[in-house]
């Protein structure tokens, strides 16, 4: 019997864009058949596409995964390994299990061998455990095992607490959820509470002891996403799967890496071990009912830890000092012999194995530590807890390269991926110089006729001392041409709320400012009220979409270059130049200019969209790097002639009178 004829991939986005009532664009035609080539390749050089705001970049992907995974089966009669395709922020993740896989299926199902199926996996701690909710609430001793300390109960759990009425609230959710995913817990409850009914990968008990396994949320999760055709992750699963000895992932070929762009961050966190006094502690006091000697001994080396660390500055160490070395020593012993204390055949308490694995984890980073690798950057932070310890790699690109890039097909892409106009900048820090394919489809907006770029030249280079007054004066003469409508980005909450403040003062349009509520009903407000504005900082410069006349002046306060003492930072400059490179650019304004080009996108969503983008940093105007910079952004018209823009901004503001 001959198999089912499989429509090719172009065929298929057309299908799919004349059912959900789109319109066809080139570029996410040209997309589609890039992304579909690079699948049914095979393993090889991974491909970076950049499709601009409004190219329709998911279905562009998404597309092309279901024709790999079914063709699959047309051709081999096999079923086909999952497409991963893994995100940076979970609104988008969102946005693709609830809204486009959905329409998506519904539309090319009648045109398919058959269904194609689709689940979403996060990592373990998002999924509540069964075996570590069994006491409840009345399970006082397990439940806070790690020493929460509660006010009202001497360490015991208490309804009267905000704590205690989150968890009440959580216990009685886990009688009725089916996913134990936290996510769909409305409202939201705190990282505190949450962690009394969560474990790490690690923690687990694992399905051979677990007398839960049958139930665990976890697991039934990792068993949908590996029966299906696509499975929806984020950054951080793939890192883990990436950077870990046992895969996290169903079994796959191919990635897709939406928000590119933040891959290498997202990689570094997940690689980053951290140290405390405080950490040392719990582990002491998780580990004392099975090794009390032990256990002291441990909370001993973590005090001498403590006051070692607060003698030392605060930042980046550049050396293991000898007091540190000590100290770090006394600890790693301490939490050995813990550590081999505690262990036992089977492990079937959950408390038991949590001890364990927390005297594991400090056995693990003092390790590191004391071997100070050439290859890590280490940095000391003060906050009101104590200090604390971080080791994080140098440089990841090695990793990707040999443990993603070469062992799958991947496709990578992003709205902003080209910096300085080229895709090599970003590719060198993945380590992909010179091996791979790239892709630019453009967008499908006219920049030049729908937006203006403003740099306010004239103005004073921005300071360490706060936003300076011009800045603020210009930004409330721009607000006011422009009607509020005026989504303002800043560098630092102290620079956002310094402007709010100040703009608050002197027009009379609603200025919001990122704090003042939940930033979901922040945006919300903004959108619905088109006088409104929005001041905020770096959670608001990605992934805000708020098309029309609500925002059409986006205020930025100054090149968003990454802090001068951030550790990693400075070491990948050192890096960078001591290879013959230039540090600055290659590290510092690539960041800088990923982020500005993202904050960028936020002015046009749509076709119908107009409006401006005002930078209030005169360096992208002035400096020897502003042209790598202004080339990294959409090619909106460009001027520096603030009279010209406020009568732009009025001419738009009086057209939707």
């Amino acid at each position: 019997m001959p198999r089912p004829k499989l429509p090719d991939p172009e065929e298929l986005l057309a299908l799919a864009v004349d059912a959900l009532g789109g319109e066809r664009r080139d570029g996410q035609l040209r997309m589609t058949g890039a992304v579909a080539r690079a699948m049914s390749e095979g393993r090889g050089e991974p491909l970076l596409v950049q499709a601009g705001t409004g190219t329709g970049k998911s279905l562009a992907y998404l597309v092309p995964a279901i024709w790999h995974t079914l063709g699959a089966e047309v051709r081999d009669g096999e079923p086909a390994r999952p497409v991963i395709v893994a995100t940076a922020t979970i609104a988008l993740q969102r946005q693709l299990i609830e809204r486009d896989l959905p329409r998506l299926v519904e539309a090319l199902s009648p045109h398919l061998p058959r269904r194609p199926t689709y689940a979403i996996l996060k990592g373990r701690r998002n999924y509540a455990c069964r075996m570590r909710a069994v006491g409840g609430p009345s399970g006082q001793e397990d439940l806070f095992d790690d020493g929460i300390d509660d006010s009202s109960g001497g360490g015991r759990w208490s309804p009267f607490t905000d704590l205690g009425r989150e968890i009440m609230r959580i216990t009685r959710w886990l009688d009725r959820t089916t996913t134990g995913d936290r996510d769909e817990l409305l409202p939201g409850v705190s990282d505190r509470a949450w962690a009394q009914f969560s474990v790490t990968a690690r923690e687990c008990l694992g399905a051979a002891v677990c007398p839960r396994a049958g139930e665990c949320f976890s697991e039934q999760a990792r068993q949908r996403a590996g029966s299906v055709d696509i499975v929806v992750t984020n950054h951080a699963m793939l890192a883990v799967d990436v950077l870990g000895e046992i895969p996290v992932l169903p079994e796959h070929d191919v990635v897709v890496v939406d928000e590119a762009h933040e891959l290498i961050d997202r990689v570094t966190g997940a690689a980053t071990l951290e140290l405390s006094a405080a950490s040392v502690g719990r582990a002491a006091a998780r580990g004392r009912r099975w090794a009390a000697s032990a256990a002291t001994r441990l909370e001993a080396a973590g005090e001498a830890l403590a006051a070692t660390t607060e003698s030392l500055t605060v930042g980046r160490l550049t050396e293991l000092p000898e007091k540190l070395a000590t100290a770090l020593a006394g600890v790693r012993d301490a939490a050995r012999t813990l550590a081999e204390q505690v262990r036992t055949t089977g492990e079937a308490d959950p408390v038991r194995r949590r001890a364990r694995v927390a005297a594991e984890d400090l056995f693990e980073v003092t390790e590191r530590l004391l071997a100070w690798n050439e290859g890590d950057v280490v940095w000391l932070e003060r906050q009101s807890r104590g200090e604390i310890l971080r080791v994080a790699p140098l440089d990841v690109a090695p990793v990707l390269a040999a443990a993603l890039f070469s062992r799958r097909t991947a496709v990578l892409t992003s709205a902003t991926l080209t910096v300085g106009g080229s895709f090599e900048p970003l590719a060198r820090r993945l380590g992909l110089a010179g091996r791979f394919r790239s892709l630019d489809v453009g967008s499908p907006f006219s920049y030049r006729r729908q937006a203006i770029l403003y740099v306010a030249r004239h103005l004073p280079p921005p300071s360490r001392d706060g936003i300076a007054p011009e800045a603020l004066e210009e930004l409330v003469a721009l607000v006011d041409a422009a009607g509020g409508r005026t989504l303002g980005l800043f560098s630092s909450m102290r620079a956002a709320q310094e402007a709010a403040e100040f703009a608050r003062r002197r027009v009379d349009f609603p200025v919001l400012c990122q704090g003042d509520d939940a930033t979901a009903a922040l945006i919300e407000r903004f959108a619905a009220e088109p006088e409104t504005c929005l001041f905020g900082t770096l959670s608001l410069w990605q992934g805000v979409d708020v098309p029309g006349e609500a925002c059409q002046l986006v205020i930025v306060d100054r090149i968003p270059f990454p802090r001068p003492d951030d550790p990693i930072t400075a070491a990948r400059q050192e890096a960078a130049n001591r290879a013959g490179g230039n540090g600055f650019l290659a590290v510092a304004a690539t960041q800088a200019a990923l982020l500005l080009a993202q904050g960028c996108g936020r002015l046009l969503r749509r076709h119908t969209d107009r409006g401006v983008v005002a930078v209030l940093d005169s360096r992208l105007a002035t400096a020897r790097y502003s042209n790598f910079l202004r080339a990294s952004l959409p090619p909106f018209w460009y001027t520096t002639d603030a009279d010209q823009v406020r009568r732009s901004l009025r001419a738009l503001r009086a057209a939707k009178s």
